[in-house]
């Protein structure tokens, strides 16, 4: 298994030591972690960032970083399945810069 198929696989693995449900325990949602941890193929899980990122940026960074590229319309599918929970969770903040922005603001960050 290569380095960021690992790096995959163990991010599964937190989500499920976390008891998050099956539905978040696949590929999509590892990919959403490790965008938000800023951890690459080519990084390690001790330098990892908490870069405030959008939808539509996690999901360029997953094409970029480990080339799993979604269809566009797939962002309300990252929204709601994934980065919903994971708020919910308590795992992620929404719009931690700025807690007031509107929901509907083009510049929510997570």
């Amino acid at each position: 298994m290569s380095e960021s198929h690992q790096y995959i696989s163990d991010a599964i693995s937190i989500l499920k030591q976390l008891g998050f449900p099956s539905k978040q325990q696949q590929e999509r949602s590892a990919l959403t972690l490790l965008a938000l941890l800023d951890l690459r193929p080519d990084g390690n899980w001790q330098d990892l960032q908490s870069p405030l990122m959008g939808v539509t940026p996690i999901m360029d960074w997953m094409n970029l970083y480990y080339q799993k590229q979604y269809a566009p319309n797939s962002r309300e599918t990252v929204r709601r399945q994934t980065l919903h929970q994971f708020v919910s969770a308590g795992l992620i903040l929404y719009n931690p810069d700025e807690p007031n922005r509107p929901v509907n603001s083009g510049k929510t960050v997570y």
